[in-house]
């Protein structure tokens, strides 16, 4: 908890003179989804308030935020935790990516398509890759779904999504070789990619849809696994 808590406080900066519950969520997410707090971590008031400089009622704010957004649990008489997925917290998540990832790709206009994001996110993978960063191909991968969504152009969705990519960050914490459960669908992003820079939005959907297909299989597999062992 101390190596935690000192990234807290080198996060304290970012709060400015302005800070508010949904700034001190934004952190707190970003180090949940980065896996200071993993799965399961009990969130004590007094460290990461002091860490962070700010007020028990602000801190309080900013839980509740990341409870609704399913990143956190309030447990009575026991205070709040990092939420551990369930398999079917999983399936849904992967559910809730299909309808409006796939969606995104039908419903692109005519090409060219503004795919920097994307790009700079398969790049992002290759780098992971050559570093040997198996964690890092994973934000990788992410980074990549979430400009994928950006292409809608919509900030209800993209905010939608934000969680949504959050809350699969907690199932990946619990895989232990994330090099296996990474490493296969860099290459997938690279074909959607490819498929959109030839303006062929059908064929990247085609890919995208058997991508996840593949990938929950695989996620849920190892959390089967893993979540049993640990219980």
């Amino acid at each position: 908890m101390a190596e935690q808590l000192s990234g807290l406080a080198d996060d304290r900066a970012l709060l400015g003179r302005t800070s508010t519950a949904e700034r001190v969520s934004d952190i707190l997410r970003s180090r949940i989804a980065e896996g200071f707090f993993p799965p399961g971590t009990r969130l004590s008031e007094d460290s990461i308030g002091g860490a962070l400089g700010v007020s028990r009622n602000t801190l309080r704010e900013s839980f509740r935020l990341l409870t609704h957004e399913r990143l956190l649990v309030h447990e009575l008489n026991r205070g709040v935790f990092v939420r551990v997925l369930t398999v079917e917290d999983v399936e849904d998540i992967y559910r809730t990516r299909h309808l409006v990832e796939c969606a995104v790709v039908r419903g692109l206009g005519e090409p060219p398509y503004a795919l920097d994001g994307p790009a700079e996110a398969v790049e992002e993978g290759l780098r992971a890759v050559r570093e040997g960063d198996w964690k890092g191909l994973g934000t990788a991968n992410i980074h990549f779904h979430r400009e994928l969504v950006a292409l809608a152009g919509s900030e209800r969705t993209d905010e939608l999504m934000r969680s949504v990519f959050a809350e699969l960050r907690l199932a990946f914490h619990v895989v232990d070789d994330p090099r296996r459960l990474h490493e296969p669908y860099l290459a997938r992003n690279q074909e959607i990619l490819r498929a959109l820079e030839a303006g062929d939005k059908a064929a990247a959907e085609k890919v995208l849809a058997v991508y996840l297909e593949d990938s929950l299989k695989r996620v849920v597999e190892v959390y089967r696994r893993r979540v049993g062992e640990d219980g």
